[in-house]
């Protein structure tokens, strides 16, 4: 198994997104691999975007909305 950092659709992408322009999508999975990236050189990414919310999801604002994402280290 991959310790690598990396994120997901839950449950799967076409739920998610289904019905959501195309725009959103795309600036959406941007900042996610921004996340991850930052995540993956050492940075806490649990304190970025607003939050914490019930179960530790964080809210993060794009293209005019926002999404929710879930900070979920690995040891």
């Amino acid at each position: 198994m991959s310790t690598d950092w990396r994120w997901e659709y839950d449950p799967d992408h076409a739920h998610v997104t289904g019905g959501i322009p195309a725009h959103v999508v795309t600036e959406v999975e941007r900042l996610a691999g921004q996340l991850v990236d930052l995540a993956g050189m050492g940075v806490d990414v649990s304190d970025y975007g607003n939050g914490p919310r019930p179960g530790g999801m964080r809210r993060m604002d794009a293209a005019g909305g926002y999404f929710f994402f879930l900070v979920a280290p690995t040891d």
